[in-house]
């Protein structure tokens, strides 16, 4: 088996209003914010509607995504969530086929 080094990769994409307007209110739901501290063991997160598209490691990209999204991830009052597929297809999301979001923790 080989690797196939990727030297660039377009991470950019557009989603349609309506789709990211329902993915947004999937997001920003009770159910999943309450999922989420659970999960954090903190008091409240809030969805920062910043979405991005995993991107495959490289030299220029070491924690796979895009480089302007690294702050969130070495930061500590930052949390990134893979999206669910299933939120993907409510909200008719087809491509990019995976997205991760990021949440800002408070308290």
């Amino acid at each position: 088996m080989t690797l196939r080094i990727i030297e660039n990769f377009d991470g950019n994409f557009n989603l349609e209003p309506q789709a990211k307007e329902n993915l947004f209110k999937l997001l920003a739901g009770e159910t999943f914010l309450n999922q989420i501290c659970r999960n954090l063991h903190c008091e409240k997160v809030e969805f920062t509607e910043l979405l991005f598209q995993p991107v495959p490691y490289s030299t220029a990209t070491p924690k796979g995504m895009p480089a302007e999204f690294e702050k969130y991830h070495e930061s500590n009052e930052y949390v990134i969530v893979n999206v669910p597929p299933n939120f993907m297809f409510i909200a008719k999301i087809f491509q990019p086929s995976r997205l991760c979001a990021i949440y800002r923790k408070i308290g």
